[in-house]
């Protein structure tokens, strides 16, 4: 726990997604007492995508922040607003490609279970 994915376009290879992991860390432990070392990310690239009727012209990144339960919903919130905004300082806008950034957290399933080995 925290379990992080980050969905992202393949338009957007460029960026670096693990400094952005590295620096979404911190702001997990900060805001929602995560402990750093429990912070797991990994990053999906996506290969087909549509907004609307449009299948081009468009870059999507969500990340998905999943945490044992028991943060406020004031906590999640502002969690996903913190996710969003290191989202924007690491994804430099493209000429001809609309961002759609977006960030969501859930709780875990009371039947999430975990091994290190």
């Amino acid at each position: 726990m925290p379990q992080i994915t980050v969905e992202r376009s393949g338009y957007l290879d460029a960026v670096d997604w693990e400094e952005f992991a590295i620096a979404l860390h911190p702001l997990v432990v900060d805001i929602a007492g995560a402990k750093p070392e429990a912070c797991k990310t990994r990053v999906l690239r996506t290969e087909d995508e549509a907004v609307g009727a449009e299948r081009e012209g468009h870059a999507i990144v969500n990340v998905s922040i999943a945490l044992l339960a028991g943060r406020s919903e004031e906590t999640k919130a502002r969690l996903t607003e913190a996710v969003v905004e290191l989202l924007r300082k690491h994804i430099e806008p493209q000429d001809g490609l609309k961002l759609h950034l977006s960030a969501e957290v859930r709780d875990l399933d009371p039947s999430y279970a975990k091994a290190e080995v």
